[in-house]
């Protein structure tokens, strides 16, 4: 059977799953749409929760950049880890002892004030349609190669199978979509790792193929990874031209970022008691660790196996490249997609990949005859055509559609309930119109997700940047804007709504306005993307670091000049923060 048709039973397959789950879980009141009724099983919601965190950005992208960054990609890693644990144990317990439907709600309430929970909303709609731009880039990826029909088309049809199940179900038919979605994405990206690992190194098990030898070679993938790719003018995999201080900020923004995602913290809310929360944490890093323990694996083998492809012979000599006439049928498929591009500079009918912004190989490279590197790679494909690369049999490629769709589609829809919820409960219910009926409020929030799904269309069509880099600025904003009220919201007293407010703007404004000088989103480029132009040496990508220690440094400061909490707030606070009686804890 041929690919395609392979792709489109696979990809129907899981939307059929995902669309009957969606039926079969509709939501009929306000808390099972926003919070599943508070009745998931811990071992279900750590499920939910891992396919909820591990976004297109985990299954498409972060290999793609550890691939081409090496060493400076393990940011990634270390943030996203360790920003979890971070969550697990210092937010999620305490947060769901509180018991409410939204991090806003929360906000509004610790604070004692509705404008502080609308600040949180605005917070929380920059940092989700930011973050969900990234995984609505991803369908449109999946969908315009594997189905061969555009982007934009691509993009609808995703959006229509998330309108079905997010709608419908809300939180309720999303837990259980992302369930399935979830063993369709891990299987998706296991299954071909132990191919080509095998195939590679004869050592199944990507984990220890990762430093065990290549086949053939006897020398061990890493040592034989940063032979070939320093051999082309690229910096050695094993090491980074990342500043010290740019690899902390990112990875601490990344940290502290994870633990501030409203569309994650909101999943320890769907348990019956406090105790849950934390099992389902525990659950959610067994089945998190999964992934990302194969991730740097898949992306070591992508580079080895793409420089391979191309860098045929011995480096300089004349038929050492690959003929692009002779090009492999995975290239032709992706370069009809535009994110694989050639461009024969010398004309001699040959592929040179190489670094070509590198000057001391730059005299080399004259010496070979070439005139430029003539293969561009888009980042993002790298886990996709990893399959067809290592000429894996066609069911696998298929397989690693259906997961990639699924990865991206888990994220998306739980991004658009959060906006759907604070918008419905928080804006609406809780400010402007308390009256409403639980019917209205159950409408409203559909209408906000239907909404949301369309903007959030527009952005996957015109995305700011690759999907792990948008995903990343997301955390930034998560980071400068909603953690440090949260964490200052349980574990200090004396931080008042006047602090809180005024911490939460100039985080945002500052980290938003920082990304978007140099990214040029929403607007054009204001100041050049260097080094030399960031400030302390923090890239777009850290900068939400700074923007924690400005919220942080203005809540306190503010918080001093102004009159303190309440009583009756500090003593809410205190009966969060203490433990005593909150395994039994089901509502407050």
């Amino acid at each position: 059977m041929d690919l395609t048709t392979l792709t489109y039973i696979a990809v129907g397959l899981s939307f059929a799953l995902y669309i009957g789950i969606a039926i079969w879980a509709k939501a009929s009141t306000t808390g099972e749409f926003y919070v599943a009724g508070k009745g998931v099983n811990p071992v279900v919601n750590g499920m939910a929760t891992a396919a909820d965190w591990m976004s297109a950005a985990s299954f498409i992208s972060m290999a793609g950049l550890i691939a081409f960054l090496g060493y400076g990609g393990s940011v990634y890693l270390m943030g996203w880890t360790g920003g979890y644990c971070l969550l697990a144990m210092l937010l999620a317990p305490y947060l769901r002892k509180y018991g409410k439907f939204t991090v806003p709600e929360f906000i509004g309430d610790r604070y004692y004030s509705r404008t502080a929970r609308i600040v949180a909303v605005v917070c929380l709609i920059f940092i989700s349609f930011t973050y969900v731009a990234g995984q609505m880039r991803g369908v449109g990826i999946v969908f315009s190669r594997f189905l061969e029909v555009e982007i934009l088309t691509g993009l609808i049809v995703g959006m229509g199978i998330v309108f079905i199940y997010a709608v419908l179900g809300g939180m309720k038919g999303i837990t259980y979509t992302q369930v399935a979605q979830y063993c369709v994405l891990i299987v998706a990206y296991t299954i071909p790792a132990i191919f080509i690992a095998f195939q590679l190194t004869g050592n199944p098990l990507p984990q220890l193929a990762f430093g065990s030898t290549v086949n053939g070679t006897g020398e061990f993938m890493l040592e034989r990874l940063n032979n070939v790719v320093t051999e082309l003018g690229f910096l050695e995999y094993t090491t980074t031209n990342k500043s010290t201080i740019d690899i902390f900020a990112i990875t601490l923004a990344l940290m502290v970022g994870t633990a501030g995602l409203p569309h994650v913290i909101v999943r320890f809310f769907t348990v019956p008691r406090v105790r849950d929360a934390r099992s389902s944490a525990g659950w959610a890093l067994v089945f998190i660790a999964l992934l990302y323990t194969t991730a740097p694996a898949v992306g070591a083998m992508a580079r080895l196996n793409l420089t391979e492809t191309i860098q045929t012979g011995e480096v300089g000599a004349e038929d050492g490249n690959l003929l692009f006439e002779e090009r492999p049928d995975w290239m032709k498929r992706w370069e009809a997609t535009g994110l694989l591009k050639f461009e024969d500079k010398n004309g001699d009918g040959r592929i040179q990949y190489y670094n070509d912004a590198n000057a001391e190989f730059a005299t080399k490279a004259a010496e070979y005859g070439w005139a430029g590197n003539e293969l561009s790679v888009d980042r993002d494909i790298m886990v996709l055509a990893n399959p067809e690369i290592a000429q894996l049999p066609n069911w696998v490629i298929a397989l690693v559609a259906a997961g990639g769709i699924a990865a991206a589609l888990s994220t998306a829809a739980g991004l658009l309930l959060v906006i759907s919820s604070s918008v419905s409960h928080d804006l609406l219910k809780g400010t402007f119109t308390p009256d409403m009926t639980e019917g209205q409020e159950l409408m409203a929030g559909r209408v906000a997700a239907a909404v949301a799904i369309l903007i959030a269309g527009y952005l996957g069509y015109n995305p700011p940047g690759f999907v792990a880099q948008v995903v990343a600025f997301a955390f930034g904003l998560a980071a400068s804007s909603l953690f440090p009220v949260i964490i200052m919201g349980i574990f200090s007293k004396k931080i008042n709504r006047e602090g809180a407010v005024a911490g939460m703007l100039v985080g945002l404004i500052f980290t938003m306005g920082y990304i978007m000088a140099f990214k040029g989103i929403f607007i054009p480029v204001l100041i050049e993307n260097v080094e030399a132009n960031w400030l302390f040496g923090i890239s777009p990508e850290g900068i939400g670091v700074v923007g924690m220690a400005l919220n942080f440094i203005v809540a306190f400061a503010v918080s001093r000049v102004t009159a303190e909490p309440p009583e009756h707030i500090q003593h809410m606070v205190e009966e969060i923060r203490v433990p005593k009686g909150a395994s039994g804890a089901i509502d407050h």
